[in-house]
């Protein structure tokens, strides 16, 4: 890699973690924010509670809520000065103590193995991102989607959501313990379900900031698996999101359909934890 001069020995050299850096330095820091961002504005609309800091953004609604429970690192522990690993889940684990529900960490950063502190580890989910302009599929001609826009496709896609998963905190299915019409109202964000003969069977979020698009929350209900449904969720999200690269964390599963039909590229995996309260 070519360099234009030589840099001096006291000449600050950008990391691309800086707390000060613009969100969009690269994909995979513009992505880091955007997941943290997904879930931070519907928690704060449904009066949860959000930590910010230099070095990760978490939010909590103080109950079983899915991955809106959840802490994202937006720079690596102990870097320039920045808290180490332990000063760094302290924070985190202090913020989540209290409450109910399982709480999510991610990390675009490689982790030491916190099983001694209680964590589960979740796996490495794949970052993919889809720049503008690839080409779309057809769809499946049975499956109609249509945008939720009131409280009876929110339960609906709730419902999908915590049995297709599935989030096992949050069942038996109860509507309206996780979300409610507030988050139909938010700028950036998108709810979908697919129905097949009336039958709620798969769903989709999409949220769009600073011109990413994030997907969230994709799943379809295992009896429905392998007819289509869950690409053409993905395909009506895409259609939401226009002229934006698109950025999403997909299961080792889903990635070669995102991959084969929708043009995405693989950039780099994720660590993702879990803690049960």
């Amino acid at each position: 890699m070519g360099t234009a001069a030589e840099s001096s020995s006291t000449e600050h050299l950008t990391t691309g973690w800086e707390p000060d850096l613009d969100p969009g330095d690269t994909l995979v820091r513009h992505y880091t924010f955007g997941l943290a961002a997904s879930a931070v504005s519907p928690v704060r609309a449904l009066g949860g509670r959000v930590l910010e800091s230099a070095g990760v953004i978490a939010s909590d609604l103080g109950r079983p809520a899915a991955v809106h429970n959840a802490a994202v690192l937006t720079r690596p522990p102990g870097a320039d000065g920045a808290d180490g690993w332990d000063a760094t889940l302290a924070t985190i684990e202090a913020f989540y103590v209290d409450g109910t529900g399982q709480v999510y960490l991610f990390s675009p950063f490689p982790t030491p193995d916190l099983r001694d502190r209680g964590w589960h580890r979740e796996g490495h989910p794949p970052l993919l991102v889809r720049p503008p302009g690839a080409p779309l599929p057809a769809v499946p001609a049975d499956l109609t989607i249509c945008e939720v826009t009131d409280r009876r496709g929110l339960t609906d896609f709730q419902r999908v959501v915590v049995d297709g998963f599935p989030f096992t905190d949050m069942q038996p299915f109860t509507p309206d313990a996780w979300l409610d019409e507030r988050v139909l109202h938010l700028p950036g964000h998108r709810l979908f379900v697919g129905y097949v003969d009336g039958v709620a069977v798969t769903c989709g979020w999409v949220f769009v900031q600073h011109g990413l698009g994030v997907l969230v929350l994709g799943v379809t209900l295992p009896d429905y698996r392998g007819r289509g449904y869950w690409s053409a969720m993905l395909r009506r999200r895409l259609d939401c999101v226009g002229d934006r690269p698109v950025a999403s964390l997909l299961s080792d599963d889903s990635r070669p359909i995102a991959e084969r039909h929708y043009g995405f590229l693989p950039v780099v995996r994720f660590t993702a934890w879990r803690w049960h309260r």
